[in-house]
């Protein structure tokens, strides 16, 4: 990793079978990532993962299951994120509070966004694991 690494916690955000996509507004807004973010001090990562969750997209998590942890380098930093598998109940409509664009994608959409490569990762993970995702969260 870079001089500048950082601790974040993410989102996959699960509903009626498909993944919710976010695209940010600002940053690195090309790409398309799983929700989430920083981790403040003294935060474990399943707190910073609701808070990040409910500043920006107004939902409320309930269950989190620990998916995976992955460490990518960025030309400008690193980042260590904790992800965990989130379910929302089939009426819960995510806000578009720091987002300019949301999709909710089916395991056959998964790599149709253009994800972030720390991101990407996890997605193609999820792909494989997409059974067991879904089976242990009785989706």
């Amino acid at each position: 990793m870079s001089d500048k690494n950082l601790h974040v916690a993410a989102a996959i955000i699960v509903r009626d079978g498909a993944v919710l996509a976010a695209q940010r507004s600002h940053g690195m807004k090309d790409g398309w990532e799983l929700p989430g973010g920083k981790l403040e001090p003294g935060e474990t990562s399943e707190d910073a993962c609701r808070r990040e969750i409910r500043e920006e997209l107004g939902l409320e998590l309930g269950v989190l299951w620990p998916f995976t942890t992955v460490r990518h380098s960025y030309p400008e930093f690193g980042i260590e994120m904790d992800v965990f598998c989130a379910p929302v109940a089939s009426d819960a409509e995510p806000q578009m509070l720091d987002h300019e664009a949301l999709r909710w994608l089916g395991r056959d959409e998964l790599l149709s966004v253009d994800w972030l490569p720390a991101d990407l990762e996890v997605v193609r993970s999820l792909g494989l694991a997409w059974s067991d995702v879904f089976d242990s969260m009785h989706m």
